[in-house]
């Protein structure tokens, strides 16, 4: 599993013209899911999300984390973090889970997080998202 994690000021996903998912300030997950991920890295991987102390404390010093900062999150499936390009110049997507698996490892992830107390936004697996973000 990869996840690239932007601590963003707003954020939102919008297919074909209608917005799906929108957070205020908080976090956009990128999530990629790996063909060997299991349970064992939706544990991992929502507790590292939730866990980040990326956020400003009273003293302006990277102190908070999502839970502790109350803030949301926005995760987006995105199988091409799984891309392999280290031959040639076209990926190769082979270590990328197929539909179904990743689907329900993705849902395992924002199921997760939900319980951790963080709001969740999520896209439209497999669909042709426009990410909308505002970088904090």
């Amino acid at each position: 599993m990869r996840a690239v994690v932007q601590r963003v000021s707003r954020a939102r996903v919008v297919v074909d013209g209608a917005e799906v998912g929108a957070i205020g300030a908080g976090l956009v997950v990128f999530l990629g899911v790996d063909r060997a991920d299991d349970e064992t890295d939706v544990e991992y991987m929502a507790g590292k999300i939730a866990g980040l102390r990326i956020f400003a404390d009273a003293e302006d010093r990277m102190n908070l984390s999502l839970t502790q900062r109350g803030g949301e999150a926005l995760v987006v499936s995105q199988f091409t973090l799984m891309a392999d390009c280290r031959k040639g110049r076209r990926p190769g997507f082979s270590r990328a889970a197929p539909g179904q698996m990743a689907l329900a490892l993705y849902e395992a992830v924002v199921e997760r997080l939900s319980s951790m107390g963080v709001k969740v936004a999520t896209g439209v697996f497999q669909a042709d998202m426009q990410v909308d973000l505002s970088n904090d």
